[in-house]
């Protein structure tokens, strides 16, 4: 039996940096997937291999050395979602650290502590192989390490005993009960890979459509709009705690201009949310909701340009868009990362083939990606 969870990568449509204030932010799921394909071997194969296809990792490590690190343990096995402790996840990173990680691609060790920590605690030592495949850029700000946890904690809550799931379903089908157990493990894998992760990323990838989030209480809301985004990445690594620290000084230098900024940007939160859930009765209206949509995005990234946070390689994205009549702002931490770009439905495929040649005629990378799609779902392959 072979099991294949696939889970979504995220945006945030609204609310970036105010939300570190207590504002409301607004995430939504992207249909870009990270897929995790899980087969058991027979048990006289004691190893459990792991493949990172994009990155062309490709790691195994015999059950008896694994039992040998973790020895410290009572049992690794651990029904309900708990932490992996310090002392298990440096035991953890002897494993990886034994594979010769190479130089270049040290920064997605973490991934590989967090898979062993998951692995172990939810199915034990049972040999398997795992491959792992993902549309999403690493380090953008577009979810992948959250993606990557979700269809990780999906695949083997599945294949587990925690879980009663009827493996003759054909297709893909989305977990309904079982969802909030693999957010939790889900949100101990991104808390190995980001030490405290506000667990946005995780709850949007594995619910699917969109979420609201105000001072750590996060609210799922339905859009009963279908969005369309052109997703650009700068390919620009930023470094989003130097960001949030930015901000926040500027907001001690500048208090009560930074506390309307913030206010305004909550307002722009508010309506995307408002206009987002409403039913549009007909074409016509269905395009203002869009127009009114591209206006607060472009609202939005004057007041995230305001507080610092945007970049040359921003603006130019910026610049580009707009001699199209496009709407755009950043997503995320700025300072590089994403940029968004709204797509309205009148909007023709040429129109968008000239621009995206255009963006990526800079270096930049493009994505075309619907908004507020299914959340973490998973197939049975019956012929393996």
């Amino acid at each position: 039996m072979e099991v294949t969870a696939r889970a979504p990568g995220k945006i945030i449509l609204a609310g970036e940096h105010a939300v570190v204030h207590g504002c409301t932010a607004v995430a939504s799921s992207i249909d870009l997937y990270t897929s995790v394909s899980l087969r058991l071997r027979s048990e006289d194969e004691d190893t459990i291999q792991l493949q990172l296809n994009d990155t062309g990792l490709d790691f195994s490590w015999s059950i008896g050395r694994i039992k040998e690190v973790l020895s410290h343990l009572d049992s690794p096995f651990s029904s309900t979602p708990t932490s992996c402790s310090l002392e298990t996840v440096k035991s953890l990173a002897a494993l990886v650290d034994e594979k010769s990680f190479p130089e270049s691609k040290i920064g997605l060790a973490s991934g590989v502590y967090a898979f062993l920590c998951l692995y172990t605690s939810i199915l034990g030592f049972k040999p398997a192989t795992v491959v792992v495949s993902s549309e999403l850029p690493v380090g953008a700000g577009l979810g992948s390490s959250a993606a990557y946890c979700v269809a990780l904690s999906a695949a083997l809550l599945a294949l587990s005993d925690s879980m009663k799931l009827d493996v003759s379903q054909k297709g893909w089908f989305t977990f309904k009960a079982e969802a909030e157990l693999v957010n939790k493990w889900a949100f101990e894998g991104e808390k190995i890979i980001h030490g405290r992760p506000s667990g946005v990323d995780n709850s949007v990838s594995t619910f699917g459509n969109v979420i609201k989030f105000k001072s750590g209480v996060m609210t799922r809301i339905d859009s009963n709009m279908p969005l369309r985004m052109l997703i650009t990445n700068t390919k620009v690594g930023r470094d989003t705690k130097a960001l949030v620290a930015n901000v926040s000084a500027r907001k001690s230098r500048h208090p009560d201009a930074m506390c309307s900024v913030l206010n305004a940007i909550e307002a722009i939160s508010d309506e995307w949310s408002t206009i987002i859930q409403s039913h549009a009765v007909d074409d016509l209206c269905l395009s203002a909701n869009e127009e009114k949509l591209g206006e607060l995005m472009e609202m939005n990234q004057g007041l995230l340009f305001s507080i610092g946070v945007s970049h040359a390689s921003i603006e130019t994205i910026l610049r580009t868009t707009m001699k199209y009549k496009l709407a755009s702002k950043l997503t995320g931490g700025g300072g590089g990362g994403c940029v968004l770009t709204l797509l309205p439905t009148h909007v023709s495929g040429a129109v968008v083939d000239k621009l995206v040649e255009e963006l990526e005629s800079f270096g930049f990378q493009c994505f075309t990606a619907g908004i507020g799609g299914k959340g973490v779902q998973i197939s049975f392959d019956h012929s393996s």
